[in-house]
């Protein structure tokens, strides 16, 4: 009879234990589920770099020191539930470059295409300086996709600017006083400008590289010049 009990219970306590499962799962489905929290969409992107020259003639001599600035605001498209998606944007690029004991001859109307020239007034500094109000367009992958401000993202995308403003600004001594010249010098600056660009990072920080399609001046109103820059990228919300 104890042997039989004993066989009994050995049959019967698993089924209890599965029964009382089910029913702890029937009651933990009708919970109300956490909600879903949307991830950011990188909507604010702020690019610092160096920014040089990499092709010019021999005659255009620009300063190791460059830099470019940047700000864009986008809208994320994502491609459906996979982990890639689609941005476009639009913001500002500001290009600074230090000649190196030279000057840019544009502004003057008797010229006809922009001139490096020698630096005869020995400018303690001197400038170049092209902002481009541009539009972004990029391709995203990334591998959190419930929160971007965390894990790996990458981009590559094309840059579509037209030119904003440019101009010169020479720093000198007069007098033993600081002087300051600025001429606008858009007159033969590309109205246009293209680049590819590229981004890898983590989180909030990528580093990015851009490189131009389009030269500076426009074809044959001044030397060939084609820029490129890398930087840092932050990015959020």
């Amino acid at each position: 009879m104890q042997r039989i009990i004993a066989i009994l219970a050995f049959l019967l306590v698993p089924s209890y234990v599965l029964l009382a499962q089910d029913g702890t799962d029937k009651m933990n489905s009708g919970a109300v589920p956490p909600a879903i929290s949307k991830p950011a969409r990188d909507f604010v992107m702020l690019k610092f770099g160096y920014n040089n020259w990499i092709q010019k003639p021999d005659s255009v001599k620009n300063k190791t020191f460059n830099y470019t600035v940047g700000a864009n605001l986008c809208y994320d498209f994502p491609i459906k539930k996979s982990k890639f998606s689609f941005a476009v944007g639009l913001g500002i690029l500001t290009s600074v470059n230090y000649l190196d004991q030279q000057v840019l001859r544009s502004a003057d109307t008797a010229v006809q295409a922009a001139q490096f020239l020698a630096d005869t007034t020995h400018y303690k500094r001197y400038k170049f300086v092209t902002a481009y109000v541009q539009a972004p367009f990029e391709l995203r992958y990334f591998s959190n996709t419930v929160n971007r401000n965390k894990g790996f993202k990458a981009a590559a995308g094309l840059e579509i600017g037209t030119l904003l403003g440019a101009h010169t600004k020479g720093l000198t001594s007069e007098d033993g006083a600081n002087a300051k010249f600025k001429i606008d010098t858009k007159r033969f600056v590309s109205p246009w400008n293209f680049a590819a660009t590229a981004r890898v990072g983590w989180g909030n920080f990528a580093i990015f590289a851009s490189y131009n399609l389009t030269t500076v001046f426009k074809e044959n109103e001044g030397p060939p010049i084609t820029p490129a820059s890398v930087g840092i990228c932050l990015t959020g919300l």
